[in-house]
C-alpha cells in the first residue's frame, strides 16, 4: 500500500469523525431547541383554538367556557367554509320524533333534565356560541400537536369481520347494536349516562351513536356523538357530550368537538366536550340524554339534536364523500381502550360497569332507538343485529316493548374472572 493510498484512508477516517462530530452536536443543538420549538407550536395552536370571546363563564369543574362570536367560531378556519352562510336551523325535522314526555315512556326513576356543569356559573348570549376553551396541557397530553383532538385508526367495531383478534390488535373494544343493508338518513337514542372508571390515562369509555357510510378501509365516513369518559383528551374523569367525525377513517380529517374546522354550531346552550351533570347510580337515580343526528333532505347537510330542546349545528355535506348521499350502517353502543400489555385485560369500566343481565338501574342502556328513512321519517330499525369481541369482558342484550321501543342494555367491567 502507498503513501498516497494511506493518506487518502486517513484523510477520509478524519473526515468520517469530523462529520460524526458535527451530527452529534447538530442533535444536541437540536434537542436544546426542540422544547422551545414544540412550545411555539403549541401557543400557534392554541391561538388557532381558543378564539377572542365575548364573555367567558368560569365552571365548577375548572372548565373555562368563552362564548365566541357564531362568525368566528373554528368551523370557518376551513378553507371551503370561509364564504359559507350559516343555517341556523334545518328546514325539517325528521317526522315520528318520539315524544319523550308521554308519563308512559320515562320510569318514575328518571326525572329531572340533564345539564351541563357550566350553566350553574352563566349562559351565553345571543349570537355566540359555548367554547370549551383548550389549555396548554390539554395539547401537552396528546401524542403530537398534530393529533391533538383526533381518535386514533381503527376506532370502528367491524360486526362483519370473521376476525375479532384483527379488531382487538388495535387496543379497542365494543358492545354494539348495529343495523346494516339499507340507505338510512340519521338515527336516534336515548342513552343512559355513567361514569365509568377508567384503569389508565391513556385509555376512554363511551357511549355512542355511529352514523358510517364507505368501507372499513381507507375511505371510511364517520358521525359520531354520546357521552365519553378520557382523561387523555380532558384531563379528568368526568362524563361529558362529544361528536366526532372522519371522512378517511380517522387519518387526517376530524376531530373530537370544535377542535378543528367542519362542524358547525349555532347553539348558544350546549357546550361540546362540556360536562354533563348529574350522572347515574347503581341501585339510584338513573338519567339519560337523547341524541338526534339527521340529513336536512333540503341542504343535504347532517344535523344534531340534544335533548328535545338544543339543535346544536350541523356537518356541512361537501365534508364527506359516502355521507354526501347517505349511510349505509348505523351502530349504537360502547367502545374502551384496552392498553394493558402481557395479555392482561384493562379494568376500565364500559356503561356502568356491570352485565347486561344486571337490567336497570344497575346495567347501562340504550332506549328508543330509531333510523330515519328517505322519506325523513323516523321509524324501529329491522334486523338489529348485536357484536362484541369479549362478550366475558363486555357484553349486549336486546330488547323490545312498548314504553321504550327498541332498546339494549350493554357494558362491563372488563377484567374479572372470566376476562382475565
Amino acid at each position: 500500500m502507498g503513501p498516497a493510498q494511506i493518506d487518502r484512508r486517513t484523510a477520509g477516517r478524519a473526515l468520517l469523525l469530523l462529520f460524526s462530530l458535527w451530527f452529534l452536536i447538530s442533535l444536541s443543538h437540536a434537542s436544546r431547541l426542540s422544547p422551545s420549538m414544540q412550545n411555539l407550536e403549541v401557543q400557534k395552536h392554541l391561538r388557532r383554538l381558543n378564539k377572542p370571546p365575548l364573555k367567558t363563564i368560569q365552571s365548577p369543574d375548572g372548565d373555562i367556557i368563552d362564548c365566541v362570536h357564531i362568525s368566528n367560531q373554528p368551523a370557518f378556519d376551513h378553507p371551503f367554509l370561509k364564504d359559507h352562510k350559516i343555517q341556523t336551523r334545518p328546514t325539517y325535522h325528521p317526522e315520528g320524533l318520539f315524544d319523550e314526555n308521554k308519563v308512559s315512556e320515562k320510569p318514575k326513576e328518571l326525572s329531572n333534565p340533564i345539564n351541563q356543569l357550566w350553566h350553574a356559573n352563566g349562559r351565553c348570549p345571543e349570537n355566540t356560541i359555548p367554547v370549551r376553551r383548550t389549555k396548554e396541557d390539554d395539547v401537552l397530553r396528546a401524542s403530537s400537536v398534530k393529533r391533538y383532538g383526533k381518535k386514533r385508526h381503527r376506532t370502528i367495531p367491524q360486526p362483519r369481520s370473521a376476525d375479532p383478534d384483527l379488531i382487538n390488535q388495535s387496543g379497542h373494544q365494543h358492545a354494539i347494536a348495529y343495523v346494516e343493508g339499507d340507505k338510512f338518513y340519521g338515527a336516534k337514542a336515548t342513552i343512559n349516562v355513567w361514569e365509568p372508571k377508567i384503569q389508565q390515562p391513556n385509555e376512554f369509555s363511551l357511549s355512542q351513536l355511529w352514523i358510517l357510510g364507505g368501507s372499513f378501509g381507507q375511505d371510511l365516513n364517520s358521525i359520531e356523538a354520546g357521552w365519553q369518559v378520557s382523561p387523555d383528551l380532558y384531563g379528568d374523569n368526568n362524563t361529558r357530550l362529544f361528536t366526532y367525525w372522519t371522512s378517511d377513517a380517522y387519518q387526517a380529517t376530524g376531530c373530537y368537538n370544535l377542535l378543528c374546522s367542519g362542524f358547525i354550531q349555532v347553539s348558544s346552550d350546549i357546550a361540546m366536550g362540556a360536562s354533563i351533570s348529574p350522572v347515574s347510580g347503581f341501585r339510584n337515580s338513573q338519567y339519560d340524554i337523547s341524541i338526534l343526528i339527521w340529513k336536512d333532505p333540503n341542504e343535504g347537510h347532517w344535523w344534531m339534536q340534544f335533548g328535545n330542546d338544543y339543535v346544536l349545528g350541523y356537518w356541512p355535506s361537501f365534508l364527506f364523500s359516502y355521507l354526501a348521499d347517505s349511510a349505509s350502517m348505523i351502530e349504537w353502543g360502547g367502545e374502551v381502550v384496552n392498553s394493558e400489555a402481557d395479555g392482561l385485560h384493562t379494568l376500565t369500566q364500559m356503561g356502568s360497569g356491570h352485565f347486561p343481565e344486571e337490567g336497570f338501574g344497575k346495567a347501562s342502556y340504550f332506549r328508543n332507538i330509531q333510523v330515519v328513512d328517505s322519506s325523513n321519517n323516523l321509524k324501529a330499525p329491522k334486523g338489529i343485529g348485536t357484536f362484541t369481541e369479549q362478550s366475558n369482558c363486555y357484553d349486549v342484550q336486546t330488547g323490545s316493548n312498548g314504553d321504550w321501543g327498541h332498546y339494549f342494555y350493554y357494558g362491563g367491567p372488563g377484567r374479572n374472572q372470566n376476562c382475565p
